[in-house]
């Protein structure tokens, strides 16, 4: 017996801690890459092994991040949000596979008999029929719209496939599901997942709202490479948050956390839903229903250097990727907000969770330390993830700058069809609402109603194509197409991100704009 436990003891993975000098690697991967500040918390067997910040959180000050400095956490709020649907499950006052529509008076769906079926479950594994990052416009880069109006236009979202055909991400039906969670419990969902999911987790230094965020003196302010010719080039600037980020699309990415509460949540998580202090957050059947298997997702394709991280089967849960690695089950989540990126990683047969967020957007560094500690706690040989995942970004970028000049060099000097003040009036997107397109002394202008700060300058392109030179200079520039009709009127607009690496939030691609009549 002695000779078999000492076996087992010499073939058991060696993650009774975080890898050695863990701290010395993770600041000068910090230095090296360029990113400002960053906060990494690590649970092992419901225990804090590490919660601590490193760098500063803005440029150009000297407040350094600590335990317990927020970052907002981006698309990592969505496992929140599905908590506090399974406290109201829990509760018996909702089914996972209950109809939307008889929770959610008004909902609706572009199909009437997609928004019959559509279910609690169809929300949250990104099966409705939408495209990726669909309707994202709408919160942003910020919005004036209501949650409830952003509720409202997803009739007007044409789908791109059938009903559970395909898994598509999108933003969208989280907000519905934030709506659905003040339809049932009177509360928005602001409160209700502060009262019922991050105070029984211990998670009281975190906010579900922007204004609490921004009133908070220990928080992470965001940043970019913005002027290197295209977003994610160039050198670290501050990013402007004057405004709201988009409110309205909260439930999909709203939640600001910290080292210190994300350990917690990861222990209410390894604890199937018992937080720290022993109070119970929401059942273990909840959790086993998040971590289900429910829509498979496309097979990743990595390139060559990246190629031991394809995963043999991909599926998504309740707010979760299930995603295996080199025959291991992992449990994680990506999230990214402007000026900010967020992983939560869950290795439940290990009982290790462990999260990471920066307040820039290289990414690199995130999922390449990502794997660095899931080797780590695997027992599997170490590999230099963040260089690779580096060159990997660096490649991208360039052969991004590289079609973005080329396609820039030499554009045809030709066109306008019309002259600036036949171009000028107002415009509609079903979905996405009204712009402006103004003929100013100083040339074209374009306005996106609803998003404050979204307008500026439209420079002719070439033919009838003019390309926006916003503002706000962190918003993605697009290009702007006007189409004739047969008496030479305009008859739409549409948009394309100039960028070929844009990310796929700004669906400029989806809108189509048409003029809006003059009312007698």
């Amino acid at each position: 017996m002695k000779k078999f436990l000492l076996l087992l003891a010499l073939s058991a993975p060696a993650w009774a801690a975080p890898p050695a000098k863990f701290d010395t690697r993770v600041e000068a991967l910090r230095r090296q890459i360029g990113v400002p500040g960053m906060a990494i918390a690590i649970v092992e067997q419901g225990k804090t092994t590490l919660a601590r910040g490193y760098g500063v959180r803005q440029l150009g000050a000297p407040a350094a991040v600590d335990a317990d400095t927020l970052f907002p956490i981006g698309s990592t709020t969505k496992a929140m949000t599905v908590a506090a649907l399974a406290t109201l499950v829990d509760a018996g006052k909702i089914r996972w596979d209950d109809h939307v529509v008889d929770l959610l008076p008004g909902f609706q769906m572009y199909d009437a008999w997609v928004t019959r079926e559509m279910t609690v479950r169809d929300l949250l594994v990104h099966r409705g029929g939408l495209g990726y990052g669909a309707g994202d416009l709408l919160f942003v880069p910020r919005s004036n719209l209501s949650r409830a109006e952003t509720v409202k236009r997803l009739r007007f979202l044409k789908p791109s496939s059938s009903f559970r055909s395909e898994f598509a991400y999108s933003n969208l039906p989280y907000v519905v599901a934030g709506q659905l969670i003040e339809a049932v419990s009177g509360e928005t969902w602001e409160a209700y997942v502060r009262k019922h999911v991050l105070l029984p987790s211990g998670m009281s230094k975190s906010t579900t709202d922007n204004q609490d965020n921004f009133a908070t003196e220990d928080r992470a302010y965001p940043h970019a490479r913005m002027n290197g010719g295209l977003r994610g080039a160039g050198d670290q600037e501050r990013l402007d948050e004057r405004d709201d980020l988009g409110r309205n699309g909260a439930p999909a990415g709203g939640v600001a956390s910290s080292a210190n509460d994300l350990a917690k949540w990861l222990q209410v998580l390894l604890g199937e839903g018992v937080a720290p202090g022993g109070q119970r957050v929401f059942s273990a059947a909840a959790r086993a229903q998040m971590w289900k298997a429910t829509m498979a997702m496309p097979a990743s394709t990595m390139p060559a250097e990246l190629k031991p991280l394809e995963s043999r089967f991909s599926d998504y849960g309740l707010g979760w990727d299930i995603v295996d690695y080199r025959g291991h089950r992992i449990i994680w989540h990506g999230g990214a907000v402007l000026g900010f990126k967020t992983a939560v990683v869950v290795l439940p047969e290990q009982q290790v969770g462990f999260a990471i967020t920066i307040n820039s957007e290289d990414g690199e560094i995130v999922r390449g330390l990502m794997y660095e500690l899931i080797d780590h706690y695997l027992g599997l040989q170490a590999n230099d993830w963040p260089a690779k995942f580096r060159a990997y970004r660096d490649k991208q970028v360039a052969e991004g700058l590289k079609v973005l000049k080329q396609a820039q060099a030499t554009p045809a000097k030709v066109g306008p069809s019309l002259k600036p003040a036949a171009l000028a009036g107002s415009y509609a997107d079903p979905w996405y609402g009204k712009i402006e397109i103004a003929d100013t002394p100083a040339g074209l202008t374009i306005n996106f109603t609803t998003a404050p700060r979204m307008r500026g300058k439209l420079e002719h392109w070439q033919y009838d194509t003019f390309i926006t030179r916003l503002d706000d200079k962190t918003i993605e520039p697009a290009y702007v197409t006007f189409a004739l009709d047969e008496a030479g009127k305009v008859a739409r607009i549409t948009m394309k991100a100039a960028s070929p690496i844009a990310d796929f939030s700004w669906d400029y691609k989806d809108l189509n704009f048409t003029p809006v009549k003059e009312q007698p």
